[in-house]
């Protein structure tokens, strides 16, 4: 990231050059450096040469799709802030963005200000706090490495995208005590998050595929209705009994 001044840099990728110019338009003048690309092909070729602070990727183009272009990405920007856009608002088409490794998704047509918040959240949560050093929290078999950004479940490495870490983290670090909605919305999505549920839900479904045995009895994230969630370790008893929820909210 440049200096103090610096503009910040954002490239977005789409294969409708109509979109890609009123992007342009719009964002450059709310102050961002903004390039674009026409595909995936193309965007990881920029990307390898100088990479942007914030990436806008549509999930729908021709040839290399953005899905695909988000896990490539990933792989080579681990820590890349992404929004993924897309005309589709079917579930499994967010969940297919979110475990790809985006960040955050916006569904066209949306207002410049919806997106210009999104951007804000996931650039301030890119360049957030430090993650303490050599700190790992446990629970069952569930291992969490905060300081190289790992889990581990029976000493098998599990694959987590950013979002999908930081929100196991943040309920990890208060093992045993419900946490409400809004709470686990703020302290991962932002301060301006706090009614969105559609994301809570999703990503507790992959979260659930990835960590539990059963996804649909999960023993780790128990769901406390109407309030949030709470994790739980199912080597204590006591905490165990002390909840319950289903897998599917």
């Amino acid at each position: 990231m440049g200096g103090e001044d610096a503009p910040i840099t954002l490239l977005v990728i789409d294969d409708d050059a109509a979109v890609r110019r009123v992007l342009l338009t719009a964002l450059t003048a709310v102050g961002y450096s903004v390039r674009e690309a026409a595909g995936g092909e193309p965007a990881l070729a920029m990307l390898r040469e100088r990479p942007p602070e914030l990436i806008l990727l549509d999930i729908n183009m021709a040839g290399l799709d953005g899905v695909e272009t988000c896990r490539r990405i990933r792989r080579l920007h681990p820590r890349a802030a992404i929004i993924m856009m897309t005309v589709r608002d079917r579930e499994e088409d967010k969940v297919q963005a979110l475990d790809a490794g985006a960040d955050d998704y916006v569904t066209k047509p949306f207002h410049l200000r919806e997106l210009l918040a999104r951007l804000r959240a996931v650039l301030r949560r890119s360049n957030g706090k430090q993650i303490p050093p050599a700190e790992v929290w446990r629970a069952g078999d569930l291992e969490l490495d905060l300081a190289n950004r790992t889990l581990k479940k029976s000493g098998a490495t599990i694959h987590l995208s950013p979002k999908e870490f930081d929100l196991l983290a943040f309920l990890i670090s208060r093992q045993g005590r419900a946490v409400a909605h809004s709470q686990l919305l703020r302290a991962v999505w932002g301060p301006e998050y706090g009614g969105e549920l559609e994301y809570l839900r999703t990503y507790m479904k992959l979260l659930r595929r990835k960590i539990e045995d059963d996804p649909s009895q999960p023993r780790y994230i128990r769901t406390e209705p109407w309030l949030g969630y709470r994790l739980l370790d199912p080597s204590a008893p006591d905490l165990v009994s002390a909840s319950a929820g289903d897998g599917e909210s």
